[in-house]
């Protein structure tokens, strides 16, 4: 089996498409400029850094873990289709139609309490929430599906390489929230929440009728 480093780099950005917009770090950087406000800068840093590789170690270990607890379960691929995309579907019209505040004020005061918001609420549920680990182990379960070692290790490096590509991203995001905030207006956030929301329905659909076709033609005499 043959394929380019082009190929290799396509397959990449698919996972990145894929997960990025579920991820949705833009909706967090307010949420994280709230919560560190008053802290110092390299506090604010550490907070965003610690996010981050937490974000990275829950991902991750979904990933290499997945196709083992799936299996596990007896859990099949239509299934995690359609889970996920019912899953990213209500993430979408949350986001579209919002509602409450994405965060319980329980929440946001323990992190007051401990001073520490890096696991929560910023690393979960904000950047690796269900949509996102939904995703993750649909992407665990395809790879360990392949026909042989050698496109399981490159689906492993692929996957992998777009969730850190993610990770970084969303580094970035928050460590510039304070000036990305103050340059954006809340009214062009929500606007570009509702078009990320719009979209993540339509993933979120077409996730789970790929799950009902899968267990449509896996039943018997189809």
């Amino acid at each position: 089996m043959e394929i380019s480093i082009t190929e290799l780099l396509g397959y990449v950005f698919v996972v990145v498409a894929g997960i990025l917009p579920v991820v949705n770090p833009f909706s967090t950087a307010p949420l994280f400029v709230s919560l560190t406000k008053g802290m110092k800068v390299e506090e604010q840093i550490k907070q965003a850094n610690r996010a981050c590789l937490y974000m990275a170690g829950i991902l991750l270990g979904s990933f290499f873990l997945g196709a083992i607890i799936l299996d596990f379960f007896g859990i099949t691929i239509p299934a995690i289709r359609l889970a996920g995309g019912l899953i990213i579907a209500y993430i979408g019209f949350g986001m579209l139609f919002p509602k409450e505040q994405a965060v319980s004020d329980e929440i946001v005061e323990e992190g007051i309490r401990t001073k520490d918001f890096a696991f929560t609420p910023l690393a979960m549920p904000m950047l690796s929430g269900p949509g996102s680990i939904a995703v993750v182990l649909e992407m665990s379960a395809r790879v360990a599906e392949e026909p042989n070692a050698l496109a399981q290790v490159l689906g492993g490096v692929v996957v992998s390489t777009g969730i850190l590509l993610v990770v970084f991203v969303c580094l970035f995001v928050l460590r510039s929230a304070r000036r990305m905030v103050t340059k954006i207006s809340a009214a062009s956030v929500d606007a570009f929440s509702k078009i990320l929301g719009f979209l993540l329905i339509c993933i979120g659909i077409q996730f789970a009728a790929g799950g009902v076709m899968g267990f449509v033609s896996s039943m018997p005499g189809s």
